[in-house]
C-alpha cells in the first residue's frame, strides 16, 4: 500500500524518533509499503519519519544508481536503529533532493567516509564502512531520523534565495506525482 509522504513544514519531520524494537505491531508489512511508496514516488531511500512515523526505520534502494555510482549496486537495505560514525572528515558537495521536498534540489556538503551500524529487518545486527553516494543516501535518510532535512544543511543565503518555494511547501502549493500530507490546514 503506498502511504502518504509528509512534506517539508510538517512538525513529525522535526519530532525526535524512538529506537524500534521486534515486537513493533507488522513490521514485515510496513517496510513492504514503504518499499512500495519510495518506489512509486521515484525514489532512493525513504525514512519513517516521512510517512509519519517517529520510529528509527529507513529503506533504501541505490542499485538503479549502479551505472555512476559502482558502490551502489545491488545496494537494497533495510536499516534498523542505524548509527553513523565519521571516518572522513572532509566534506563533499553535490546536488540532494528528497521526497518531502518536492521539485526542489540544492548542493549539500557531506563527509564521504562512514561506518554505519544497523539491525536489518530480522534485527540481525551489521557494521560496514561506506563511500560515495551510498555513504551520501544513508546520511540523508538518518537525518530525518534525527529530525532534520537536507535543507538544514544549506547556507542561510541560499535559503533566503528559496524561502518562496519553501513557503510554498509549507502551505500546499506545489504539484508532485504522489500522495503527500502537508501541514497546511486546508479550508
Amino acid at each position: 500500500m503506498k502511504l502518504p509522504i509528509y512534506i517539508y513544514g510538517h512538525p513529525v519531520l522535526r519530532k525526535p524518533t524512538e529506537p524500534l524494537t521486534p515486537d513493533y505491531p507488522e513490521l514485515p508489512k510496513l517496510i513492504d509499503n514503504m518499499f512500495e511508496t519510495m518506489y512509486a514516488a521515484e525514489g532512493c531511500g525513504l525514512a519513517a519519519p516521512q510517512v509519519g512515523l517517529s520510529i528509527q526505520l529507513v529503506v533504501i534502494d541505490v542499485d538503479v544508481l549502479k551505472e555512476d555510482n559502482p558502490e551502489c549496486a545491488g545496494r537494497k537495505m533495510v536499516l534498523i536503529n542505524p548509527e553513523i560514525e565519521v571516518l572522513d572528515g572532509e566534506e563533499q558537495t553535490r546536488a540532494e533532493g528528497c521526497l518531502s521536498l518536492p521539485g526542489l534540489s540544492e548542493n549539500v556538503g557531506r563527509v564521504e567516509h562512514i561506518r554505519l551500524r544497523w539491525l536489518d529487518e530480522n534485527f540481525q545486527p551489521h557494521e560496514e564502512e561506506m563511500s560515495g553516494f551510498l555513504s551520501r543516501c544513508v546520511q540523508h535518510e538518518v537525518d530525518h531520523l534525527n529530525g532534520k532535512v537536507y535543507m538544514d544543511h544549506v547556507s542561510a543565503t541560499r535559503k533566503l534565495l528559496i524561502r518562496n518555494k519553501l513557503r510554498n511547501l509549507v502551505d500546499g502549493k506545489f504539484n508532485c506525482d504522489y500522495r503527500v500530507k502537508t501541514a497546511a490546514r486546508r479550508k
